[in-house]
Order: structure tokens, then C-alpha cells, then sequence
């Protein structure tokens, strides 16, 4: 027997704090969320779709959970990109709750002192490569789209500093979603993907629900004019409007079937990160069913566009058949649900997994006719070095 407490009295700072390995933590615009302590997981379905059963087995652990003392509780955790592999979901003993980062001042953390031998996968041409055989499956396919990634391995010298990493996101991501989730598994040490991704998939509050799909984007400058440059030419570029409504027209989609009103703005506005700007659409909606969970909402959404490509089943067979590696988390979800069916999920962008002394990052980019592989490329070396310095890791030579 156990009871869950729901503690509020904790500034967003101290949650901050509080995260160590092994526990949840979510920051967002709105509300800062550290869950520890584990009661009990959610099983893995027998099927080989892991996804079809979740939400039926998460609200099982969940009603289990208030049958044994739990007053409040939830799941949370993160659910891989390919759906026939396992979700670590968890029902934690406590949960600690605190307003925004944005409104609590976070001093600086010195940069990680640690030495990294790097090995990416693939390799530069290996990437490029495949960018063509995207390019390819797009002018004499069936894609319209496809999101390739690489990734890159480092190893330290030392065991990497997760704390300090996530505080670090954390700081420079303060409009955005820093999330920290246990992945272990069946690892034999302890396995940690932590991020910083701009995008909202799915928030449900009673019936009021909302995504943030983001698609089209450009770097950030230091010059204040050529930001401004980059920013209007972004939000006039007929490129990146089609791919944005392409991608709001999919999560639009996907959600009508579960709303009685839905309300989609005719035209994007931009939203900012410390490195990017993003065509962002917020969509809004009224469910039909008030007992259906942000959860299966969620998984209704995965994989979009955005982070998987066009159409949906194709895009996914050809990530398989060209990337050289399993993305696990990444471009998966993090997040939360209650028993209520409320909950916040996450695309898990911007991101590493943390095993010992290991880190393996991730970075991708949007395939689309006439893409260039040097410049798919060069966009995803950009994201990795902002990525290190987000994370406190950011050295001089990679």
C-alpha cells in the first residue's frame, strides 16, 4: 500500500533541482512536473503492436494504482517511434508540481568537464546517401515527404553529468518542453533520454484539447536584423507554408474523428527557440467523448508528418529501410496521463539517450523534391552542435 502525494508547495526551481536519473521530469510553458519513485509499470502487451493495447493497459495500471492506495494517479514516461517495440510507462509514488520555468531565474551552469571520442552513424557520406535515396523514393515513389536523421555516439572519459545536462536544457529552453524519462528497459545500466523539443502533440484537459504542430523552420542569427530577415522570409516562404499545412492537415485530421468542434487557423504564425525559428498552428478542440484519454489521442497523432513524412505508412518503411540504426525514442513521445484521461504528451525532438559513459544524439531533416544532400547534411551538424551546447557539452572541436 501506498499513497501518492501531490506536492505543490516547491518552486518550479526546486523541482528543477529534485530531477535526478530514474525519475520523470517535464517542463513546459505552463507548469513544471518531477515524478519519482516507482509503484508500478504498465506491462507489455504479448501482440507484436504495442501501441494498440496501451491505452487499455495503462488505464488498468491506473485503476490498479487507485485500488491499492493511490490517491491521484498517473503514467508517465516516454513510447518509442516504431509502435511494436515497448513504451516505459510508469505509475510514480510522488509527484511534484511547480508554475513555469519561465518565471524562475536559473543560474548558469559551467560547461561539462569531460573528453568524447565521436563515432557518427551514419557516416557523413552514409547520410547523404540516404538523402538521395529519399530524394529518389520522392520523384519515382510514393513519398511526398520523408524525415531522415542521423545520429552521433559519443564516448567520455567519465560518466556523463545527466542533472547537469538537464538543468542546462532547461535554461536555454524556457518556451519550450525540457523532458528527462528512464528508458532502461532491459539494459543492464540505466538508460536516460532527455531533450529539449519545441513541439506539443497532445494536451487534454476535461474536454478541451490542443496540439502545436511545428514544420518549416530557419536557424536563428545573433544579428538582430538578419534574424528578422530569416524570420519574414520563413513565414513568405511557399515552400515551407505547404509543408507546414501539409502536416496541420494530418493532425487536423487525426483529431476530428474525437471532437465535436475543431478550430485550425488559416495562417501559421512563427514561434521561437534560442536556435530556430518555427512555423507554428495551434489546434484546438471540444471532444465528442469526455472519457477519451489524452493518450489515445496521442498515439491517434503518431508518427506525423513532421517527424516521419508523406504518406505515413510509406515514409515509416523507407526510414526503416534507409536509416542504419533504430531511433528508439526519438521522434517518440513523452509525457503524462491521469486517470481522469487528462495528460500532456510531447515529441521527443532535440534529444539524447544517456547510458554510463555514453550519449547518442540525434538530428534530422525534412526530405522533399529537389533537397540537397549537402544541405540536409549540414542542417542536422547545426543541430547537433546546438544540441551540445544546450546540454552543457558543446566543445570547441566537434
Amino acid at each position: 500500500m501506498s499513497n501518492q502525494h501531490l506536492l505543490t508547495e516547491m518552486s518550479a526551481k526546486e523541482v528543477l533541482e529534485a530531477y535526478q536519473p530514474g525519475a520523470f521530469f517535464l517542463a513546459s510553458p505552463r507548469s513544471t512536473m518531477l515524478a519519482e519513485g516507482i509503484f508500478a509499470k504498465v506491462p507489455e502487451a504479448e501482440a507484436d503492436s504495442q501501441l494498440d493495447t496501451l491505452p487499455e493497459r495503462v488505464m488498468r495500471t491506473l485503476d490498479q494504482a487507485k485500488r491499492s492506495g493511490i490517491k491521484h494517479p498517473i503514467v508517465a514516461g516516454a513510447i518509442p517511434f516504431d509502435g511494436t517495440k515497448a513504451s516505459q510507462l510508469f505509475v510514480p509514488r510522488d509527484v511534484h508540481l511547480a508554475e513555469s520555468l519561465l518565471f524562475m531565474p536559473i543560474t548558469p551552469e559551467k560547461p561539462q568537464r569531460n573528453t568524447y571520442d565521436i563515432l557518427p552513424v551514419p557516416e557523413p557520406e552514409g547520410y547523404m546517401s540516404g538523402v538521395e535515396k529519399g530524394v529518389f523514393n520522392i520523384t519515382d515513389g510514393p513519398l511526398s515527404k520523408i524525415v531522415l536523421s542521423r545520429t552521433l555516439l559519443l564516448t567520455a572519459e567519465k560518466d556523463i553529468d545527466i542533472h547537469q545536462a538537464v538543468k542546462h536544457l532547461a535554461q536555454h529552453n524556457p518556451h519550450g518542453y525540457t523532458f528527462a524519462a528512464d528508458v532502461t528497459g532491459t539494459s543492464e545500466t540505466r538508460k536516460t533520454l532527455f531533450g529539449a523539443s519545441p513541439e506539443l502533440l497532445l494536451s487534454k484537459t476535461g474536454t478541451e484539447i490542443m496540439s502545436n504542430p511545428l514544420a518549416g523552420s530557419r536557424p536563428r542569427s545573433a544579428d538582430p536584423i538578419e534574424d528578422q530577415r530569416r524570420a519574414d522570409e520563413l513565414l513568405a516562404s511557399a515552400k515551407d507554408l505547404h509543408e507546414h499545412a501539409v502536416v496541420v492537415a494530418a493532425v487536423a485530421a487525426a483529431l476530428k474523428p474525437f471532437c465535436r468542434e475543431l478550430d485550425v487557423l488559416d495562417k501559421p504564425s512563427l514561434i521561437q527557440t534560442e536556435a530556430m525559428w518555427h512555423l507554428s498552428t495551434e489546434v484546438r478542440g471540444e471532444l465528442s467523448d469526455p472519457s477519451t484519454t489524452s493518450l489515445e489521442l496521442a498515439i491517434a497523432l503518431h508518427p506525423t508528418p513532421a517527424v516521419c513524412g508523406t504518406p505515413t505508412d510509406a515514409a515509416r518503411k523507407a526510414i526503416f529501410d534507409i536509416e542504419p540504426f533504430d531511433r528508439g525514442f526519438y521522434t517518440g513521445m513523452a509525457g503524462w496521463c491521469d486517470a481522469e484521461g487528462d495528460g500532456e504528451w510531447i515529441i521527443a525532438l532535440r534529444c539524447a539517450e544517456a547510458e554510463a559513459r555514453s550519449l547518442r544524439l540525434f538530428a534530422g531533416a525534412g526530405i522533399v523534391a529537389g533537397s540537397k544532400p549537402q544541405d540536409e547534411l549540414d542542417e542536422t551538424s547545426a543541430k547537433f552542435r546546438t544540441m551540445l551546447r544546450a546540454m552543457g557539452l558543446y566543445q570547441d572541436d566537434m
